[in-house]
């Protein structure tokens, strides 16, 4: 009789748990609503949107709307394009290698909680919390020629003045100085984060074998912020083609088109020269290029990884 009834109970509660995980299921959904909606709107839309107006053909003047691959055949013969490309390359290298390399090098040498450690985290993240256009409306009045900040100091050295936003050879090279001092710091924190994870008994294990300093870092440190790495590299790539206020107002692209990057030529395109089809051309491209840097660079970085936790 007991196991019959304990069957009888079990039967009858079913219902009922169904019923409540249905009912935690419709909160849960309900809850979720506006998030989901917002995300539709201002993120799945626009990539549909971009995705199909890019392969949609008009011509002026006229209301006949075809569809095809026209916008790209005109994107990949347009020499603007071309170079931009070109530039955001050289953009990338300039950028990701050099404020990695430096934000570890910050994360290694304030890694201890000290005092001074404290102070210089501060002035050094102080850049990080100053908006991109500010940072360039800063910046205009130190690459100013002849009567700008950096001029006045290296005119002390000897150096001679350069037109630091005015010279076709110099004027990317300006606005890489100016990216590098801003987004080092971001990065820097997540290898803070990294370099904290790291239990101290593989070090402490290390020194008693008698690794040096040097040997502690690449075999210790560097494998263990693989996935750091990884991380960081990613979001570096991310802003190398979406950081582009810069170059709207130090340069618009300029000179001889030398600053113009990726994201300015989109925009001349959609706004200035009001070509659509050629605009939601190069954004699709872009995005395909960056996800697929993301996606190699996640798995290059975390295959090199091998430790055990």
């Amino acid at each position: 009789m007991t196991a019959i009834e304990a069957t009888d109970t079990d039967v009858g509660l079913a219902p009922r748990v169904a019923a409540g995980g249905r009912r935690r299921t419709h909160l849960a959904l309900a809850l979720l609503a506006p998030s989901l909606v917002f995300l539709v709107l201002f993120t799945y839309w626009p990539i549909v949107r971009v995705a199909v107006d890019s392969v949609t053909l008009t011509t002026f003047g006229s209301k006949t709307v075809a569809y095809g691959l026209g916008n790209f055949a005109r994107l990949f013969d347009d020499p603007a394009f071309a170079r931009a490309v070109t530039n955001n390359l050289i953009y990338a290298v300039g950028t990701v290698v050099p404020s990695i390399a430096l934000a570890l090098a910050l994360a290694v040498g304030l890694e201890e909680a000290t005092g001074l450690a404290t102070t210089i985290r501060t002035v050094v993240f102080f850049p990080v919390l100053i908006p991109l256009v500010a940072a360039a409306a800063l910046f205009l009045f130190v690459f100013l020629p002849g009567i700008g900040l950096l001029d006045h100091h290296l005119a002390k050295l000897g150096v001679p003045r350069t037109n630091w936003l005015g010279d076709p050879d110099v004027a990317l090279w300006s606005l890489i100085g100016l990216t590098v001092w801003k987004n080092a710091a971001y990065y820097m924190l997540f290898f803070l984060a990294g370099l904290q994870a790291i239990p101290a008994d593989l070090y402490e294990a290390s020194r008693i074998e008698g690794a040096s300093a040097i040997r502690r870092f690449t075999r210790v440190t560097l494998p263990l912020l693989g996935p750091t790495f990884a991380f960081v590299v990613v979001i570096a790539l991310v802003n190398v083609v979406t950081q582009v206020d810069h170059v709207v107002v130090l340069t618009k692209g300029g000179p001889s088109d030398s600053t113009n990057l990726v994201l300015f030529y989109i925009y001349q395109q959609a706004h200035e020269n009001f070509d659509t089809g050629k605009a939601a051309a190069a954004t699709v491209v872009s995005l395909v290029a960056l996800s697929a840097l993301s996606v190699l660079s996640l798995r290059t970085l975390e295959r090199a990884v091998h430790y055990e936790t």
